[in-house]
């Protein structure tokens, strides 16, 4: 029997996002003992995170599926968190553990932290690596080139950089982290300010997304990829679970469009599973959905309609290529598709 008990903790105490304990580099050079090397790493993930979606979509669009194996945990985690129940005996196949946190306690036996995800794990040691969940996409861009698919695009362009971090650092603290602190906020003064700062972000990147089709410059960075994963999630988890309701997204027709310009792009809505995030937030978190209900709604099909964001011109891959067809494994089941 699952027990979830350790998760009623949600919402009783003042949120506060930790570092991460774990934050080695696998690098081109390899400086940190971790070489980039095709085969020797997997990424462990759950569709239901969006930290870990953003390793999700940058492995995929950079087209690093052959170099590096994915292992997609149970969205429901039990008191020992992320667990491989969705795969066969219940093992990941590759690592041949029932939890991430075996994983954990190779690397450092008794390590007292969280067990999060996403997590980079060395297969032939079965040691974690890092869940450095801030940098292992940035190293995707940049220490695997060499991996990368022909036609992969620069999600973290040199002569843009600067503007990318500012972007992406109001994005973290107001958006991506600000919705946590306003669902797990204990008392109405914490509330209202964390709810105040996500809605504060969020007009100001409608504004700004107005008349350009991406964050930064005219192509797909690393900061549309770390707010879409925000803003998939927004309608069907944020807006009720966390009380983030002063409007919704499809109530802002420029974030709405601009959501739905990535969700139909290949490499954003083909890795989404709208079946395990709706299930991760209101089955785990009891501390402040106690009943486990998981709602009914929002309906999904609207994802696919028109935007007209191409009228804005902008690349999405730059001068690269759309990544191929998700591998069959991988691919994300009819539930959780609209």
């Amino acid at each position: 029997m699952m027990s979830t008990d350790g998760n009623t903790a949600y919402g009783k105490k003042t949120f506060k996002r930790s570092k991460s304990h774990f934050a080695d580099r696998v690098t081109a050079d390899g400086r940190d003992g971790w070489p980039v090397e095709a085969g020797r790493y997997r990424l462990v993930v759950s569709r239901a995170c969006p930290w870990a979606s953003r390793a999700v979509v940058s492995r995929r669009l950079l087209g690093l599926e052959d170099a590096l194996s994915l292992a997609v945990a149970d969205p429901v985690q039990d008191d020992r968190s992320w667990r491989f129940t969705l795969d066969p005996g219940g093992r990941d196949p590759v690592l041949g553990i029932r939890y991430l946190s075996a994983a954990y306690d190779a690397r450092e036996k008794g390590y007292p932290g969280g067990v999060s995800v996403p997590a980079l794990v060395d297969v032939p040691s079965g040691k974690l690596v890092t869940n450095d969940y801030q940098r292992i996409t940035l190293d995707f861009a940049t220490e695997w080139t060499a991996l990368h698919r022909p036609g992969a695009p620069d999600l973290y362009p040199k002569p843009l950089r600067g503007e990318i971090d500012e972007v992406m650092e109001g994005v973290y603290r107001d958006v991506n982290n600000g919705v946590y602190r306003a669902g797990f906020a204990t008392d109405q003064g914490e509330y209202e300010g964390a709810c105040r700062d996500v809605f504060r972000r969020l007009g100001l990147l409608s504004q700004r997304l107005a008349d350009r089709r991406y964050l930064v410059g005219d192509t797909i960075t690393e900061a549309d990829i770390r707010l879409f994963t925000t803003l998939v999630r927004f309608d069907a988890v944020y807006h009720g679970h966390f009380k983030c309701n002063q409007w919704k997204l499809t109530e802002d027709p420029v974030l709405w469009a601009y959501a739905r310009d990535l969700y139909q792009t290949p490499g954003f809505g083909d890795t989404v599973d709208f079946d395990h995030i709706k299930r991760h937030y209101y089955q785990v978190h009891t501390g402040i959905n106690p009943t486990g209900i998981v709602p009914l709604g929002p309906d999904l099909p609207g994802w696919l309609a028109p935007h007209h964001r191409e009228e804005l011109g902008g690349r999405p891959f730059g001068d690269g290529t759309p990544p191929g067809p998700v591998p069959a494994a991988e691919r994300v089941p009819a539930a959780g598709r609209p």
